[in-house]
């Protein structure tokens, strides 16, 4: 086939950059594919980061032409009209915020009229973490031009079944992130950390208020009084920084909460991941989590909230606790329980297990049959 996937990519950054990389990376196994990402992403003025460029990137750069302005119609109509004359047999897009449904729509459609040029959305959310004006018009304008659909949790299923009931999908699990390198001896990622402590938690990526670190420095508190333990803090936030670390003042965790609010750059994440005991995720709400894409690759054990699909990701009891979110008590008994019986060595033999059925391969491989059928 010919397919062309349409969305951030390198030399932008973050997440949903490295997922497309990926994607491209096995299915060029077999294909002939392109990448074509933004020229602007975001509005400056919308962009809640420091910058929306990768700042090392080596480890994901992958050919791409930065011709879409997410803001322009014009500009949408052009390159759907580029995307045609290209004669794609499939474009995918990757789908997480309504922000992008009238420019992914609208190239969809220009590209795809009178041709049998077909349409995938990758939904990582059809229902926003936090909702805006719009959100449904918007994705129910991109959703109108889809030919398939994957979805790669439970959540988001029942979201598209609910949003979208003639959805044409497939279930296919959230590959794993295998582009920060291997994971490393624990006490040396911990040397070059500058990181002494005997026990580490590492809450790691941007800071939104559905994340629930507030929840988190919340059980740090009551925590600390039992434990002797680290938090690692490690992302850009993307809530107000502010009320955290006053959250911190107040409740006197400056030598037990470590704030990194730095963008990590590629080569360094790994470090972070193999320094830490546990990876946790005590979000408030959530569809999935690239994150925890990222510690099954370091063989770390999470705790995470039973929202979403993350309960799905992580195992009870078998690669880590999952317990009820907002509560606070409830993650500093499952800390106080991993390091107590030290599950640590348990847990990590089991996601080393586990991972293997979250490939890209796998991806690829769905796509195909999908499109095939």
């Amino acid at each position: 086939m010919k397919i062309i996937i349409i969305g951030t990519a390198y030399p932008l950054r973050g997440g949903i950059a490295h997922y497309n990389a990926l994607l491209y990376q096995e299915l060029k196994k077999q294909h002939d594919v392109e990448i074509i990402t933004f020229k602007r992403q975001y509005p400056s003025l919308l962009f809640p980061g420091k910058t929306q460029i990768e700042t090392d990137g080596e480890m994901l750069r992958v050919p791409s032409e930065s011709l879409v302005d997410s803001i322009n119609p014009l500009n949408w109509i052009s390159v759907g009209k580029e995307i045609k004359r290209r004669k794609p047999d499939l474009i995918i897009f990757k789908y997480w915020l309504p922000f992008f449904g009238p420019c992914f729509g609208t190239i969809a459609r220009v590209a795809t009229k009178g041709t049998n040029t077909k349409v995938l959305f990758i939904c990582d959310n059809v229902v926003p973490h936090e909702k805006r004006p719009g959100d449904t018009a918007f994705t129910k304008y991109a959703f109108g031009v889809g030919n398939f659909f994957i979805v790669q949790s439970d959540a988001v299923q029942r979201d598209l079944k609910a949003f979208w009931p003639k959805a044409n999908y497939k279930k296919v699990a959230h590959p794993v992130y295998n582009i920060f390198g291997e994971p490393i001896e624990k006490q040396q990622a911990r040397k070059q950390l500058g990181i002494t402590d005997k026990r580490v938690l590492l809450f790691f990526g941007y800071v939104r208020a559905y994340k629930g670190l507030n929840v988190m420095l919340e059980a740090m508190s009551k925590l600390v009084k039992e434990l002797d333990v680290k938090l690692l803090v490690v992302g850009e936030f993307y809530d107000d920084k502010e009320k955290y670390m006053r959250q911190i003042t107040d409740y006197g965790l400056q030598q037990s909460v470590s704030v990194n609010s730095d963008y990590v750059a590629n080569d360094k994440v790994g470090l972070y991941f193999s320094a830490a005991d546990v990876v946790m995720l005590p979000y408030i709400s959530a569809t999935q989590s690239g994150i925890a894409q990222i510690a099954y690759n370091f063989n770390k054990p999470i705790i995470a909230t039973n929202v979403g699909g993350l309960a799905e990701v992580v195992r009870d009891n078998v690669t880590g606790f999952v317990i009820p979110p907002n509560d606070a008590d409830a993650l500093v008994n499952a800390i106080i329980r991993f390091f107590k019986e030290n599950r640590e060595k348990e847990f990590a033999a089991n996601v080393e297990v586990e991972k293997k059925k979250y490939s890209w391969e796998s991806m690829a491989k769905a796509i195909e049959e999908f499109v095939k059928e």
